[in-house]
């Protein structure tokens, strides 16, 4: 049986998950404006504590997209 990819839009239209991807999108803006990322670089913003609405300087590292993505 095939995999099924597609994308779940009941999860990802719900009020919370739209809240920390946002998050996640300021926290890769501050990033570009100090410098530190730009576009198309092929990196991911990882949160060290996990939590993407704690944007913090100290909480925030750029990674390889392949490694932060393959964390649990």
């Amino acid at each position: 049986m095939a995999r099924d990819y597609s994308y779940d839009t009941r999860y990802n239209a719900r009020p919370e998950q739209k809240r920390r991807r946002a998050a996640r999108a300021r926290a890769r803006y501050k990033m570009i404006k100090m410098g530190i990322a730009r576009k198309g670089d092929g990196k991911d913003v990882h949160h060290v504590d996990g939590n993407p609405n704690n944007n913090k300087r100290s909480n925030l590292r750029m990674t390889l997209r392949s490694t932060n993505r393959s964390r649990k």
